[in-house]
């Protein structure tokens, strides 16, 4: 599992020797263990009022490639310490209508040799299924994007499907879910960063512990162990849901400090985690993963949309190709329009109304953006 250094500046050489002894403490440690001296995040955080950040337990084979967590990998989607603590799927409780779950006393899996300040950014290898494994970082600011976010939808995680539910927010159904948020690694279309995620776990499960690290990173300059680990029940391509671990270095927990697994739910919506189809009365419902296979993905989509459903006068049939492609585009929160990034109107926004989206244009138009009528994305 390749380690990629970030921002080494004028002090390269002592954070060099100290990547190294985190290394030599890293790999004496079979598993992850509990740091004794945790503290707990506040309750109001677990509510979803707090921003905390997200982290993925490591799991790894007898030859060292780290895997998926699964029951056929990893003795029952066990993840163990070296202090005999462990995660098991089996003793998190069923959804039961929030988001995610504090686990291990809301205390992360981590050990003191764990803990780094040198910032760092690790993705498992693809299992044999294809399927992502643990996502591990120290956040800084040295991780964060300096760069405007890519298009990420040529990127087909295990389970994806193209299903829409007029009971979701913007109607997918799934989201190709970074398990560490692009905001704190800049990570776009990288395979082993991206997993099939409904809307549900993407919007109200990971999100929260995202921007609470990213926040807490930008305001102090420091570090947070950040790790998300995607849970597989056996060979399902769709994950159960992710463990998320996340510990401020340098103040030792006090800032940023939790354990929770985000459930990969859809309320209203009956998913088969074998395949990723999906079903709200019995039926799958608008599916056009099949074509997306195909290089005529779009045109078929579209054909089959219109085969399936009465026509919708309200779309043209090039809005429809469009809005199935998922897109970065450039909003102004002022005006309530959104480009395309090379669109000459976008120069004209000012910093503080500018932002950027990424999802598709039915997504966007359906948050109350319109369309701008020069680049017409």
């Amino acid at each position: 599992m390749a380690l990629k250094g970030i921002g080494l500046n004028g002090k390269a050489e002592i954070h060099m020797r100290k990547l190294k002894m985190w290394l030599l403490g890293l790999a004496a440690a079979a598993m992850l263990s509990v740091s004794a001296c945790a503290q707990e995040i506040p309750e109001e955080s677990l509510n979803g009022n707090g921003s905390v950040s997200a982290e993925e337990n490591q799991a790894e084979s007898a030859d060292g490639d780290s895997q998926a967590v699964s029951s056929s990998e990893n003795g029952g989607n066990r993840v163990s310490s070296a202090s005999g603590t462990s995660f098991n799927l089996a003793d998190v409780p069923a959804y039961s209508g929030q988001p995610y779950v504090a686990v291990n006393g809301n205390v992360p899996y981590f050990t003191d040799a764990d803990l780094t300040d040198v910032s760092f950014e690790s993705y498992s290898d693809l299992d044999s299924l294809g399927r992502c494994g643990v996502a591990y970082a120290s956040v800084s600011q040295d991780t964060m994007p300096t760069e405007k976010r890519g298009s990420i939808g040529e990127v087909k995680p295990t389970g994806w499907h193209t299903a829409k539910y007029d009971n979701v927010d913007g109607k997918y159904l799934y989201n190709r879910c970074h398990l560490i948020g692009y905001q704190l690694t800049g990570e776009n279309a990288n395979e082993k960063n991206l997993i099939t995620g409904t809307r549900y776990l993407n919007i109200e499960g990971m999100l929260p512990f995202e921007n609470m690290v990213a926040d807490y990173v930008k305001e102090t300059d420091q570090h947070v162990m950040y790790r998300v680990t995607p849970v597989f029940e056996g060979d399902n391509l769709l994950a159960a849901g992710v463990l998320m671990e996340g510990k401020s270095v340098e103040d030792n927990g006090e800032g940023v400090l939790f354990c929770i697994f985000a459930y990969n739910v859809q309320p209203g919506v009956s998913i088969d985690y074998a395949t990723g189809e999906s079903s709200a009365d019995g039926t799958i419902v608008n599916d056009t993963s099949a074509q997306e296979e195909t290089k005529q993905s779009t045109s078929t989509s579209v054909q089959q949309e219109e085969t399936q459903q009465p026509a919708d006068t309200s779309i043209t049939q090039q809005e429809t190709s469009q809005s199935e492609e998922m897109q970065t585009y450039v909003l102004n929160t002022n005006t309530h329009k959104f480009h395309k990034p090379g669109c000459y109107s976008v120069e004209k926004i000012k910093p503080e109304n500018y932002a950027e989206f990424t999802g598709t244009r039915e997504e966007a138009i359906a948050y109350g953006y319109d369309p701008c009528k020069n680049c017409n994305p």
